[in-house]
C-alpha cells in the first residue's frame, strides 16, 4: 500500500498526522478510533481495514512503514506534489502534480 495505489485526500493525511504527534488536524472521535486500531492491528487485520478503509489504511500505513512517511503525509496534507514539493498546479490522486504524474520522456518526444 503507497501513496501511489490509494488516493489519501488532504484531511485525512491531516488526521493521521496528528494521531501520530505531528502537526495536524485532530479527527473526530469515529475517525480517532479507527486509526488506532488500523495502527494497532496486526498484518491480517490491517489488510481486512484497508478494503474498506483505504484512504485511512494507507495514510497510517505510509506512517508507519515509509522511510519518509511523515513528511509524504506532510506533502499530502499541505497540497504539495510529493515528489516535487510545488503547490502550485492541480495534484493527482497520486498526490503528484500533474507534470511529476506524467514525466516527458528523455528523448523529448511524447
Amino acid at each position: 500500500m503507497t501513496a501511489e495505489t490509494t488516493a489519501i485526500p488532504a484531511d485525512v493525511a491531516a488526521h493521521v498526522l496528528f494521531h501520530f504527534g505531528h502537526r495536524g488536524i485532530p479527527a473526530g472521535d469515529w475517525h480517532e478510533d479507527l486509526i488506532t486500531l488500523i495502527a494497532r492491528a496486526d498484518m491480517t487485520n490491517k489488510a481486512k481495514l484497508t478494503a474498506a478503509f483505504p484512504d485511512y489504511a494507507g495514510a497510517v500505513l505510509i506512517a508507519q512503514y515509509a522511510d519518509n512517511g511523515v513528511a509524504v503525509l506532510k506533502d499530502i496534507a499541505a497540497g504539495r506534489c510529493t515528489r516535487c514539493k510545488h503547490d502550485d498546479g492541480p495534484i493527482t490522486p497520486s498526490g503528484m502534480c500533474e507534470p511529476c504524474a506524467a514525466p516527458m520522456p528523455l528523448d523529448g518526444a511524447a
